[in-house]
């Protein structure tokens, strides 16, 4: 059974850092997709960064562009989102996804939270 579970979630201040976590199990996660969604409240969800099976950043969004960077490490099925001089809007639930076999899999998300 897929399996996807965020971490590292919080609150934090305007021009801080935080780093996420998505590990992996019940999949082969060092042949898939991975991305990083978020939804703010009253939002849809959005897009946040990919990055293919085999490490190469495939997108970031706009408005993450230069703050934000994807990682993974396909040995311990862990996928990171380093987060860095965070803005109030970046306020959002925080969502793993994996595409594997033309199939979207979820994590529960973890919530961050920006705010002085």
């Amino acid at each position: 059974q897929v399996q996807l579970v965020e971490s590292g979630g919080g609150l934090v201040q305007p021009g801080g850092s935080l780093t996420l976590t998505c590990v992996a199990s019940g999949v082969p996660f060092s042949s898939s997709v991975m991305s990083w969604y978020r939804q703010a409240p009253g939002k849809e969800r959005e897009l946040v960064a990919t990055i293919s099976s085999s490490g190469i950043i495939l997108n970031h969004a706009n408005a993450v562009q230069g703050r934000f960077i994807i990682s993974r490490n396909n040995a311990n099925n862990t996928l990171w989102l380093q987060m860095n001089s965070l803005k109030p809007e970046d306020t959002a639930e925080y969502y793993c996804n994996m595409f594997s076999s033309g199939k979207d899999y979820w994590g529960q998300g973890t919530q961050v939270i920006v705010s002085s």
